[in-house]
């Protein structure tokens, strides 16, 4: 019990510095920038959230489960990070020209010269290259428990991003593009250091396999549609406001967006310590510590929800006085991202006990889109606050299937897959 608690303390201290770090970053881009050059950095890196999706499809997030209790087996995790790296190669390779051609028509009401529109694809491609790195290579320091590398690392990139703000700030430089390098300079840094940490901690360079692509893709592969469904979901909002809203629409939906940047420390929780927990805690004791985890964070967002409906102004002091009229908006978005972070706190556990299914991702994209049909046909989507509303409901039906998930998972069990051969081939050869 003692190790456990000295790991979630460092968990709430180190992670703590680095999302004060992040929130505050993004707060002060908030305030600070006018509401044309926030809107240009809001579309960026809304873009980029997709994009980054959709060079991983949920790869990266198969090395845990796949590895299993084998941390020690350094052999074994580096061929198949080798394996992802391939496939990351792959998707990089069909998405980049995509991104070329479909960003620029995403922007083109905005009226932004071409000049400013190819500079944020530039940027857009050099991110998401950065995180797919980040993203292989971090999971590496996961499974070797290497988390306090995995804590440091985020920490000096955020207080280096929050200090290179305050520069551009002091020397009159604060627009958008300044801040988006500063950005991408932060993620730059995380790739870097994590691929030279995850070398070091395995000591050699993994092989590709087609048996180890082969159990990769048939972990993914059910949930693969809802991942790619997704990526454009969660961007939906953005999207819209994008095509058919106003300059100012789509920087006070990016302001909104910062807020829900409250969710990101418990959110971060799941990969690190709520995923491993469950993915090794024995059968018997699986229900009663579902439902507890499950209730403790019902009540932590019923708590946020209660507060942005009786002192919004809290949370509306922090985005400034360009944002200050709107009320309801902010309840609307804390209430959907509580859903949204209960929704994928289920996930997390379930996907811990492979309760994987192909119904469960379907389900989800069909409820998703009937609502978004429904609003799209009889609501004015061009408004923030309908576009709100509709994330909200759509968040409902995704918190409700995945508990739905979660019973079908304790009644019938996990998704039987063939990727534990694989991994009882990489310990033989060991």
């Amino acid at each position: 019990m003692i190790p456990k608690l000295r790991q979630v303390f460092h968990l709430l201290t180190t992670q703590g510095i680095a999302l004060a770090a992040r929130l505050l970053y993004g707060f002060l881009c908030v305030r600070l920038l006018p509401v044309s050059e926030y809107a240009k950095f809001t579309v960026v890196f809304g873009f980029l959230g997709t994009l980054t999706v959709l060079m991983d499809v949920g790869f990266s997030a198969t090395l845990l489960p796949l590895i299993g209790e084998r941390i020690d087996d350094r052999k074994l995790i580096a061929d198949y990070v080798a394996t992802l790296r391939q496939l990351a190669h792959w998707l990089y390779l069909a998405m980049a020209p995509v991104t070329m051609i479909v960003y620029p028509m995403l922007v083109q009401r905005q009226h932004w010269s071409w000049r400013v529109v190819a500079a944020m694809v530039a940027i857009l491609l050099l991110a998401s290259w950065c995180a797919r790195v980040s993203g292989i290579y971090g999971a590496v320091l996961i499974v070797r428990r290497d988390r306090g590398y995995w804590y440091r690392t985020q920490v000096i990139s955020n207080l280096a991003s929050l200090a290179l703000l305050a520069i551009l700030w002091l020397t009159h430089s604060l627009s958008a593009f300044p801040l988006m390098l500063t950005s991408v300079a932060g993620m730059v840094y995380l790739a870097v250091a994590y691929f030279f940490r995850a070398r070091h901690l395995l000591g050699q360079v993994g092989q590709p396999s087609r048996e180890m692509r082969h159990a990769v893709v048939h972990l993914t592969v059910p949930s693969m549609p809802n991942v790619i469904f997704y990526a454009f979901q969660g961007q939906i909002s953005l999207i819209l406001i994008t095509l058919f809203g106003r300059t100012m629409a789509v920087a006070s939906l990016g302001a909104l967006t910062r807020l829900g940047q409250i969710f990101m420390f418990f959110g971060q929780m799941n990969p690190l310590l709520i995923e491993p927990y469950f993915a090794k805690l024995q059968a018997a004791k699986l229900k009663r510590h579902y439902l507890a985890v499950i209730a403790v964070e019902v009540l932590l967002c019923v708590a946020l929800v209660a507060a942005a409906g009786y002192v919004p102004q809290v949370f509306l002091w922090v985005l400034g006085s360009k944002y200050s009229g709107l009320h309801t908006e902010v309840l609307l978005m804390i209430a959907g991202n509580s859903l949204n972070y209960l929704a994928g706190l289920q996930w997390s556990i379930n996907s811990s006990r492979k309760f994987v299914y192909w119904w469960n991702g379907m389900a989800t994209i069909v409820a998703t889109l009937a609502i978004e049909v429904i609003f799209f046909w009889k609501v004015d989507l061009s408004s923030v606050r309908n576009t709100l509303w509709m994330n909200l409901v759509t968040a409902l039906a995704l918190l409700l299937i995945n508990m739905l998930t979660g019973v079908y998972g304790f009644v019938f069990g996990p998704r039987r897959s063939g990727e534990m051969l694989v991994a009882a081939q990489g310990g033989s050869n060991a």
